[in-house]
């Protein structure tokens, strides 16, 4: 049975070059306009596995998609970084001053503000995904509307770069995550994700990172959410580097007796270049 891949986009979008990287050039895409439609889609078994962006390198954290993987019970299997390389593009024959609006994903228009900071005259919007902008522009023959898009999409939906790499920062990568409803169970993995919440007092988080500094493991990141029932309390969200298996499943054994509750959200390799 083919493998389907529910990713938030559609062709051309950079959740598609993560999916044909990691799965090939000949799967079988679930397309979804939003997050949430992304976990529905994995959790209700149309797409058997998901592709999500849960941070850049120059936006930060995709904050809410933490939330929708502990709430939906989704495990992390595998992680990818790719580089992000925005291009400003519009119908062929465009010039930079004929456009006055430009369409894309929140994080794009971030990740590029300071181009636009030079370019006053177009009004930026918030769209559901980059390369849906690209393929409306095309389809619907828009002029003066600009998608910001990558190289793949202008490609796919034939339409010409008005400028190339606009994003603020030139190392601008982000990471995705692939989802399952189903664990890993393979033990050739040296990475984790967890979820953990601590008493209120003084020095609960200090405690723990000590636990994982004797165990031998690299806390790689930690990101904090308020629990939404406790008012002033956290759920901590953290990602974990480990050599050997021993040193990773001592280190749980120790945060379940330590932590109000524990929460494994995922194992598996690797894939951030050193």
């Amino acid at each position: 049975m083919e493998t389907k891949i529910a990713i938030q986009g559609i062709k051309g979008s950079y959740h598609h070059e993560v999916a044909t990287q990691l799965f090939g050039a000949n799967i079988a895409l679930e397309a979804c306009m939003s997050f949430d439609a992304l976990v529905t889609s994995v959790t209700s078994g149309a797409a058997h596995v998901g592709v999500m962006a849960l941070e850049n390198s120059i936006a930060g954290s995709i904050i809410p998609n933490y939330a929708l993987m502990d709430t939906h019970n989704l495990h992390i299997v595998n992680e990818a970084y790719i580089r992000i390389e925005h291009q400003l593009m519009a119908l062929p024959g465009t010039k930079i001053e004929d456009i006055t609006e430009v369409a894309s994903h929140p994080m794009a228009l971030l990740q590029c503000k300071d181009f636009f900071a030079t370019q006053p005259h177009i009004k930026l919007i918030e769209d559901a995904d980059t390369a849906e902008v690209a393929q409306r522009i095309a389809e619907k023959h828009i002029s003066g509307l600009g998608a910001i898009a990558s190289k793949t999409a202008a490609s796919i939906y034939g339409l010409d770069i008005v400028a190339p790499n606009i994003h603020s920062i030139a190392n601008n990568a982000t990471r995705f995550v692939v989802v399952k409803t189903e664990a890993n169970t393979s033990e050739n993995v040296d990475k984790a994700s967890l979820k953990f919440v601590l008493d209120h007092k003084r020095g609960s988080l200090a405690a723990v990172l000590n636990v994982l500094s004797d165990c031998k493991i690299n806390l790689t990141k930690i990101q904090s959410m308020p629990v939404v029932e406790t008012p002033w309390k956290y759920s901590f969200f953290v990602d974990i580097t480990f050599d050997e298996l021993e040193y990773y499943n001592k280190a749980i054994q120790l945060l379940e007796i330590m932590t109000e509750s524990l929460k494994v959200l995922g194992t598996y390799k690797n894939q951030l270049e050193a």
